[in-house]
């Protein structure tokens, strides 16, 4: 185990291992609000400070690196959140429809009790979705646990998106190639590059 995850999405623990990362996996838990007067684009990494903040403190050995991550999705100087019903990620979905999104990223790292964090901003537009398309998606795909009510890489994704300028990955979860940046910083690496090393050094 090279460090814990402190979050339950599948996205980020499939990119993770999609990139050969050994780690332990632990659902912070915690309750994603922010003050009223925060700037929505520092939101993400307060939030990622909280959940790391909360497995850090549970580990009676601060040995292991605590990775966690969170991702919010901007309109208009506003967080779209994640839908709590059909109707509110149908009408989420209907807001996005035809414009442009911000996605932004918060990472946060807690490693020998020093932090580290970074964020990735990438921007998404929609095309004019039709009524149809949004009810199929939100029914067959029921994203619910989603930021914003769609997941990128989901039929959604396919047929609505149209353009995005900055990191794909970023949008699902986790801008890898920071992340690995970072993960690499505090001496964790993928299970590929630690057999190269050991390799090297006999």
């Amino acid at each position: 185990m090279a460090f814990i995850l402190a979050s339950g999405s599948p996205r980020r623990i499939s990119l993770l291992r999609q990139a050969g990362y050994d780690f332990l996996v632990m659902a912070s838990n915690v309750e994603e609000d922010f003050p009223d007067n925060m700037p929505v684009d520092e939101v993400p990494v307060y939030i990622a400070r909280k959940k790391a903040m909360t497995v850090a403190q549970q580990q009676q050995s601060r040995g292991i690196p605590v990775l966690a991550a969170d991702t919010v999705v901007i309109l208009d100087g506003e967080i779209i959140g994640k839908p709590e019903s059909e109707e509110q990620a149908i009408s989420m979905l209907e807001r996005l429809s035809g414009k442009m999104h911000r996605v932004i990223t918060g990472v946060y790292c807690i490693c020998a009790e020093k932090d580290f964090f970074l964020h990735e901003e990438t921007r998404v537009w929609f095309k004019q979705l039709h009524p149809d398309q949004i009810a199929y998606y939100v029914k067959h795909f029921q994203p619910y646990d989603k930021a914003g009510a769609y997941a990128i890489q989901e039929w959604i994704g396919l047929v609505g998106i149209t353009r995005i300028e900055g990191d794909y990955f970023n949008v699902m979860g986790l801008p890898m190639h920071k992340v690995m940046d970072l993960l690499q910083s505090v001496g964790v690496f993928p299970s590929y590059a630690e057999k190269s090393t050991t390799g090297n050094s006999t």
